[in-house]
């Protein structure tokens, strides 16, 4: 009997062991963003959020200036308001670890939606946590990921790709306003894969690729949709096409080897589950079955 339940404890064991990895020391590799219009008991429920005790990561401030400086042009006054109150939580992961976003608070930017424009930025590897006291839009909260990704490596983003970032994200995020955020999502995803050749056609033969694969996916778009897209698309040309488009095919990969694992894990716990109901039918059969 004991060999037998230590066999049971060893197979729970394998399958909630996890595999530890080592990453640079959190201090440096960390940074907390928050909004400087933020009360004292909003820092303390933002510091909550994201798990985190005041003064264990180097914080960082935002100001809406700041905001303004990336957001105007591209959003309405009333988009980007007149105070600073999103906050950010940062850090950055080994190169292939890919990027793990949540939100607390924001109510028109999906986790989607800024996977997308981080991975156009050139920022793939990271935890991110992205909160506000209360419901926001979230658009500003790039800034603030912008802010602490420059600090931590020392490197400035190049301004187009902060431009090509935040013109994604608020480009998807209006899309999504008419025909959902998933189909707002994969129909720019969609249209990235083909930038390499969009450089070399008119705004003509661009707008006709954009109503292709619109139609291919069965996404109804305006013109003034597609004339929002062209002008996306004219501004993802001038970046480095060739690494955006590779690092958008491997967080694509990535996402489907996490679908096809969950979907291997929840077999493995299924037949696991089934395992245990017998033992525990046998066990009930042999002491109370009579």
């Amino acid at each position: 009997m004991k060999k037998f339940i230590s066999a049971i404890l060893a197979v729970i064991m394998c399958l909630f062991s996890i595999t530890s990895i080592s990453y640079a020391d959190e201090e440096t590799n960390s940074r907390v963003v928050m909004g400087v219009d933020l009360n004292s008991d909003q820092r303390a429920q933002i510091y909550s959020d994201f798990n985190l005790s005041q003064g264990s990561v180097i914080e960082l401030s935002m100001t809406n200036a700041e905001e303004r400086k990336t957001l105007e042009g591209l959003l309405p006054n009333e988009r980007i308001g007149y105070v600073s109150r999103s906050c950010v939580y940062i850090e950055l992961l080994e190169e292939g670890a890919g990027l793990n976003i949540t939100t607390k608070n924001i109510n028109w930017c999906t986790v989607d939606m800024y996977t997308n424009a981080l991975i156009t930025a050139g920022i793939t590897d990271a935890n991110v946590q992205i909160s506000a006291p209360y419901p926001l839009s979230g658009t500003a909260a790039l800034c603030g990921i912008y802010k602490a990704y420059e600090d931590i490596t020392g490197e400035e983003i190049a301004d187009e790709s902060k431009e090509a970032g935040t013109k994604e994200l608020i480009t998807t995020a209006e899309l999504a306003d008419f025909i959902g955020s998933e189909d707002a999502t994969r129909l720019i995803n969609e249209l990235k894969k083909i930038l390499g050749n969009i450089k070399d056609m008119t705004d003509e033969q661009v707008l006709a690729e954009i109503d292709a694969i619109a139609t291919r996916l069965n996404i109804p778009l305006t013109d003034d949709q597609k004339l929002q897209l062209l002008d996306l698309c004219r501004t993802l040309q001038n970046l480095d096409v060739d690494k955006l488009q590779d690092r958008l095919l491997g967080w694509l990969d990535t996402i489907d080897k996490i679908q096809n694992a969950s979907s291997t894990f929840a077999k493995i716990w299924n037949s696991v589950l089934e395992f245990f109901t017998k033992i525990g039918d046998f066990f009930k059969n042999l002491f109370g079955g009579k």
